[in-house]
């Protein structure tokens, strides 16, 4: 191993803006049963398509809908 290295022609990541940040959120289980199903279905880890969804709900700026049920 070198002493010192040289970087001045390095280049920076061009991953650093897209890496996924690790959050904890809470998820009832008919909903995690439902991306689990659909992970099955087409070969893509569920917490990926649920990834993949929520980005398209921000890319889409889609508004959420609330119902109350009395």
């Amino acid at each position: 191993m070198k002493k010192e290295y040289d970087f001045t022609n390095s280049k920076k990541n061009p991953y650093t803006k897209i890496l996924k940040k690790q959050i904890s959120i809470r998820i009832d289980s008919k909903t995690i049963e439902y991306f689990k199903n659909l992970s099955k279905e087409n070969g893509i880890p569920y917490q990926n398509l649920i990834n993949l969804y929520l980005r398209d709900c921000a890319e889409e700026n889609k508004k959420v809908k609330i119902k109350w049920e009395s």
